[in-house]
Formats: C-alpha cells, structure tokens, sequence
C-alpha cells in the first residue's frame, strides 16, 4: 500500500486518513516536540500536561482574544519557573497552581475576577 489513491482522472492523490488517526498523529507529534524541547531547555523533571497548556490556550483566546493564548502560556510557564526556583513545590505543581490563577481570571475576561479586588488572596 502506497498511501496513495487514485481518482476518476487517473490522477492520485495522498490516500485520506481519518480524522482520529490524524488526531493521535498530531499528539504524538506534540509529545516529541515537547520531550526534545524540554531536553534542549533542561527542565527534565517537568511533564507537560498538554491538555491543561490547551485549554489554557483555548480559554485565554476565548476571553480575551487569540493573542491571549502564546501570551498566557509563556507568562503561566514563568510564574511556574519562579514559583519551582524559589522552592513552592514541583515544577509540575507550580505549573498546575499558575495555571489555575489564569483559568480563573479567563472566567471574567478581561474585567472583574480576582484580580478586581487585589491578589491578597492568591500569594502573588
């Protein structure tokens, strides 16, 4: 099997894989892309939990705007990097709590939620 079909030209053409098929490629994609970047970073001791850092993402862009999403995930990845530097737990866990604080904030977009009263609860 080439992966190729042919249509009622005689022409061909890549064979169509199914929508899952091309989901499980793409995520097997992302889980190398991951590993081969966090080696070339040096953060070994972090699993990426690609599902939180999309709907991360997906809900930053849906309160604010797409630009939101790159933009939440870096700043959510520092506060990670800062909060794993200085001690306050696993980089893991660090990455969960800073995610949380923006999952919080994207339920009120870009007005009201915690921040509208101060952080004095949230040891920022």
């Amino acid at each position: 099997m080439t992966g190729n079909t042919e249509s009622s030209e005689g022409t061909t053409s890549p064979a169509s894989a199914s929508p899952a098929h091309d989901e499980e490629a793409r995520d097997h994609e992302l889980a190398q892309w991951c590993r081969r970047l966090t080696q070339a970073l040096q953060i070994l001791d972090l699993d990426v939990d690609r599902q939180l850092v999309a709907r991360l993402a997906q809900e930053s862009a849906r309160a604010v705007n797409a630009s939101a999403a790159p933009i939440s995930a870096l700043l959510v990845g520092y506060a990670a990097g800062l909060a794993a530097q200085n001690g306050e737990g696993t980089p893991n866990e660090a990455v969960q709590s800073a995610a949380r604080t923006a999952l919080q904030l994207c339920e009120h977009g870009v007005d009201g939620g915690p921040d509208s009263e101060g952080w004095t609860t949230t040891g920022q």
